[in-house]
């Protein structure tokens, strides 16, 4: 009998191995940007959201379609009162707020307390 090589002998499982290690050497590689990814769902709710309802002065109900995304929110607060968004997605919580006519929206560093949260 014969040795053969690995790869000749399972081509298949040899060519999934190579795909995995591509594609961990490549999640390496880009592990910064894939650690901010959590924190952009929650951000670009907040900010959009904000900007529609209060500097565009749309209706809710037309915000809420205009900012869903393919990756949900879990949790969402609209505080007409101060014009101040917070959305959670990922785990990661945002807030962005009305500044003013000239200003606009804007992200704020720290984020409001959900309730409930």
């Amino acid at each position: 009998m014969t040795y053969r090589p690995f790869v000749l002998r399972r081509p298949f499982t040899s060519l999934l191995l190579a795909l995995l290690v591509i594609v961990a050497g490549l999640a390496w590689q880009y592990r910064s940007h894939l650690a901010a990814f959590p924190a952009i769902i929650g951000a670009y709710s907040a900010k959009e959201y904000c900007s529609c309802r209060y500097v565009m002065d749309n209706p809710a109900d037309y915000c809420v379609g205009y900012v869903k995304q393919y990756v949900p929110t879990s949790a969402f607060l609209d505080d007409a009162a101060t014009k101040r968004v917070t959305a959670k997605g990922l785990g990661s919580t945002q807030s962005a707020a009305w500044l003013g006519v000239r200003e606009g929206c804007r992200l704020l560093p720290q984020a409001a307390e959900l309730p409930g949260s």
